[in-house]
Parts: C-alpha cells; sequence; structure tokens
C-alpha cells in the first residue's frame, strides 16, 4: 500500500470512529450541556444550509433567519395544533422552506452582491412582524408564541429526553451532511461552483444559470428549514422575536467562522455560535457582546479562511513535511 493510499483508506475508519464518539457523548456530559450541543448540531444544519447558498454558489444572504423561522414555526403548529409527531415536522418543514427559497430566488436573480444582501436582509426585517399579525395569530399565537412539548424517548428507551433530541439530531445531521457532500460533489456541485466561480462561462457551457441558482436557493432553505423545525422541538418554544435579523447574521457568522465552501466547518461554526456567547458571557457579564467581538477579531485574524481552512492548511503542511522525510 502506497503513502499516499494509507490516508485514503483509514479516512472512513476515522469518520466512523468520530461518529459513534459522538453518539456516545451524552453519556459523558449532564442533560443541560446535552441540551447545548444539540443546539450547536441545529446550527451547524442552518450554517450548511447557507454555505451551500454562499460558499458554493456564490449568492450572499442575510435573511436565513427567515427560513428557519417558517421551519420552526411549521413543527410548532403541525405538533400543537393538528398533534402529528414531531419525526413528520422536518420533511414538511423541509418542503415548505424549499418552495419559499425557490420562488424567493426568482427574483434574486436579477439582484447580485450587495443588493442581493439587502432584498434578504428585508426579508429577515419583514419575518417577525409577519408572524405577530393579527391575522395569523389564532395559528401562530402572535407575540405570546407557541409552546411545544419535549418529546419522549421512543421504544422504551433508556435516555432522557435530552440525549434523546441529541442523538435524534445527530441522524438527522448525519444524512443531511452526507446529502449534501453527495450533491456537492456531483454534476449538480460542478454547476452550482462554476456559476460561482465565473458565470459568463458557465452559461456558455450550457448550464442552466437561473434554474441552478433558483434550485440551490430552495436547497438552501431546505436545510434552514429543517434545522428551524429541529431548533423548535428541542427549545420547546417559538416566539416571533426569536427570530430577528440578528438570527440572520449569526448564521452568517458561523458560515466564515467555520469556512467558506467547506461542508464540515459548518460543525465548527455551529459550536462558535453556541457556545462563544456563553463563554463571552462568563467573562464579562457586563459587556458580553464588547467579548464576542474581540473573539469574532481574534478568530478572524488567526483562522481567515476559517477553522476549516486552518485545519486543512495544517494537514497540507503535515503531508509536505512527510513526503519530504519518504523521499
Amino acid at each position: 500500500m502506497s503513502a499516499e493510499a494509507r490516508p485514503r483508506g483509514a479516512a472512513p475508519l476515522a469518520l466512523t470512529l468520530l461518529v459513534i464518539l459522538a453518539a456516545l457523548l451524552p453519556l459523558a456530559l449532564s442533560d443541560y450541556r446535552t441540551f447545548q450541543v444539540t443546539l450547536a448540531l441545529v446550527y451547524a444544519i442552518a450554517i450548511l444550509g447557507l454555505n451551500i447558498l454562499t460558499g458554493y454558489n456564490g449568492q450572499f444572504s442575510l435573511g436565513h433567519g427567515a427560513f428557519y423561522a417558517i421551519g420552526a414555526y411549521t413543527a410548532a403548529i403541525m405538533m400543537s395544533e393538528w398533534q402529528i409527531g414531531y419525526y413528520w415536522t422536518l420533511p414538511v418543514a423541509g418542503l415548505v422552506c424549499f418552495c419559499a427559497g425557490f420562488l424567493f430566488g426568482f427574483p434574486a436573480l436579477r439582484l447580485e452582491g450587495l443588493y442581493l444582501a439587502l432584498a434578504t436582509f428585508a426579508l429577515a426585517v419583514a419575518t417577525p412582524q409577519i408572524l405577530k399579525s393579527d391575522h395569523l395569530a389564532p395559528l401562530t399565537g402572535g407575540v405570546q408564541g407557541i409552546v411545544i412539548l419535549k418529546p419522549n424517548p421512543p421504544f422504551g428507551l433508556p435516555l432522557s429526553q435530552d440525549q434523546w433530541l441529541y442523538e435524534f439530531t445527530l441522524a438527522v445531521a448525519i444524512v443531511l451532511f452526507v446529502g449534501a457532500w453527495n450533491l456537492l460533489r456531483g454534476r449538480s456541485g460542478r454547476a452550482i461552483k462554476a456559476i460561482r466561480d465565473n458565470p459568463i462561462a458557465a452559461e456558455a457551457m450550457g448550464i442552466n444559470k437561473a434554474l441552478y441558482k433558483t434550485l440551490t436557493f430552495g436547497v438552501s432553505a431546505f436545510y434552514t428549514g429543517v434545522a428551524g423545525a429541529l431548533g423548535a422541538i428541542v427549545i420547546q418554544f417559538v416566539a416571533p422575536d426569536s427570530f430577528t435579523v440578528f438570527l440572520s447574521i449569526t448564521l452568517l457568522v458561523g458560515v466564515v467562522v467555520g469556512g467558506l465552501a467547506s461542508i464540515p466547518g459548518a460543525i465548527f461554526g455551529g459550536l462558535f455560535v453556541q457556545f462563544i456567547p456563553n463563554v463571552a458571557e462568563q467573562i464579562s457579564k457586563a459587556a458580553p457582546w464588547a467579548i464576542y467581538g474581540v473573539f469574532l477579531i481574534a478568530f478572524m485574524y488567526v483562522m481567515p479562511y476559517g477553522v476549516w481552512g486552518l485545519l486543512r492548511a495544517l494537514h497540507e503542511r503535515i503531508e509536505r513535511v512527510r513526503r519530504r522525510r519518504s523521499a
């Protein structure tokens, strides 16, 4: 076996061990810490959805908090009003958000760069106000929001509610991450990235730019909607003020910190979004967001290409040193 084949052969084994360790993680954590890690996974799914749009397709969005809200409310309404099982809410929330993202993608075709960012920003600003509307209040609960019950583990599994939701969220995250990996490494993924790199050349090669851009918007919204549904199930509560424009900005921060155009980077982005604000508050209760800003500046200074970009650069450096020694 060659020196280059060994790492490739070891990769699936390392990934399998990583998944097993992740599945066993709740056994070593308290329910509260398990709850926090579950939310980090939820944010990782939403960040992955935004990264598909921004990192891989080059469409800049400041409005994905709106799709997160739509997914969350879809799950909450289905569970509280129609008594539908929580697991059925995920595909429905994803499909609703896919349709919303696909439709929003049509007017977005005429917009690029900052103009697209402003249009999506308007979507994020408007969504909480729409959810507070008196016309929708019988369904959305208005400013009071909706409270839902946390599901119990099925089949009598010896797990707490938080542990079960972690395992459920982990399973959903694995399916969605594998799906994104397959999508982006295939023909469609190459077309999506070609539009980002050179849209004129992509059209010259026969790529339907309008179709792929709208579909990418839909897929991105699908991921974010599923994350929103999971977030509602985990937190047990949805309200309009939980989905302000700050959520959209937070998701974008997660994309940049994790690494643009990087699937594993979404995990690091989710951990940053979930835990760094808590760390900042522990350091200074008087000015936690100032500390958060310092952390963010430090991350960008040390890792301008995100956490995954740094890890990839370190891996390449180690590989170069190993080849020199084996030569």
